[in-house]
């Protein structure tokens, strides 16, 4: 079933929905937190969370009950800790979503609705997961409240992962010097705003520290100045995502103290790629997400060639019980 179809299904068995919750770990919890950020901007009545799964599992909210959407999200669809919490969203009543890439994976056998996504097709595949995310995120709100740039939401749901395929020759050159000036730097900070905030964690929590091992550290571009600014000097590295959108003017401050500090960087501006050419300022922000995670990729890719450490090599994952 399409988002639409699940919502709409969901809406006549279960039509006063007062709780939508966001589950999942690691990058999946990550590409999650743009239909979460959505949702809390626009609705009225609707309340939303995002939860990495062993703390809804462990410390359910007690508002999960038939009232409550509740969407889960692994890209195997085996995620222990994340299959636990769609078994127990669906023990407490909740209609419960997954998102996944393989139909029978434990997630989805457990959910009463699946979205089945691609990934591995090319870079813009790889968002497909938030992109659905979003969608469904869209479409819960719609239903529920009315949305007045549903269609607006919809035309860049249908343009994003071209462009972000069609961005990757421009961007590649940027990730190969990224990777000549850091593939030894003693820490990397990462930091965004808005929809972005976890895109910057997430690349500075899986591409660095899980398929790199290399020390990195993420913060949002509001609170640089709250602590991390200290640290900016010509030795610091730093990679900003730069928003196009309401938050933008926090990553131009961030932006223009680590220029004035001598820093290095690597800026990741989504206006260079032409996003808002593409995507109806009504919406905009909420795809410098998917476009700037997208090519993050391609960061990883060349660092791992520079370092000549592979991005599937791993110390502990899958090695050891944990």
């Amino acid at each position: 079933m399409e988002p639409k179809q699940i919502i709409e299904a969901i809406k006549k068995e279960a039509p006063a929905i007062k709780t939508v919750y966001f589950v999942g770990c690691g990058a999946s919890m990550s590409d999650l937190f743009p239909a979460k950020y959505f949702l809390e901007k626009n609705a009225k009545e609707l309340r939303t969370s995002l939860y990495t799964a062993n703390n809804f599992n462990y410390s359910t909210p007690a508002a999960v009950d038939n009232t409550s959407i509740v969407i889960t999200c692994s890209l195997s669809g085996n995620t222990p800790e994340t299959v636990a919490a769609t078994k127990l969203a669906v023990e407490k009543g909740a209609h419960v979503i997954s998102i996944t890439i393989d139909p029978n994976s434990g997630l989805a056998k457990n959910s009463q609705y699946q979205i089945i996504h691609g990934f591995h097709e090319s870079y813009g595949a790889k968002m497909e997961k938030p992109a659905r995310a979003l969608e469904l995120a869209c479409e819960i709100l719609n239903e529920y409240e009315g949305y007045e740039h549903y269609d607006d939401m919809h035309d860049g749901l249908n343009k994003i992962i071209d462009l972000i395929n069609s961005s990757v020759p421009m961007f590649r050159p940027i990730a190969r010097t990224f990777a000549e000036e850091n593939y030894n730097a003693p820490i990397l900070y990462v930091m965004s705003s808005g929809a972005t905030q976890y895109t910057a964690y997430g690349f500075s929590m899986f591409l660095m520290m899980e398929m790199q091992w290399l020390e990195s550290s993420s913060f949002h571009t509001g609170e640089f100045f709250h602590g991390p600014f200290e640290l900016a000097d010509e030795n610091a590295h730093y990679v900003l995502m730069m928003n196009d959108g309401p938050t933008r003017p926090l990553d131009a401050r961030a932006l223009t103290f680590i220029q004035r500090m001598k820093a290095k960087y690597t800026l990741m501006d989504a206006k260079d790629f032409g996003l808002s050419s593409h995507i109806k300022s009504t919406v905009v922000e909420y795809f410098n997400p998917l476009l700037l995670g997208g090519l993050t990729r391609l960061l990883g890719e060349e660092i791992a060639i520079k370092r000549e450490h592979p991005l599937t090599m791993r110390r502990y994952m899958w090695k050891l019980e944990y």
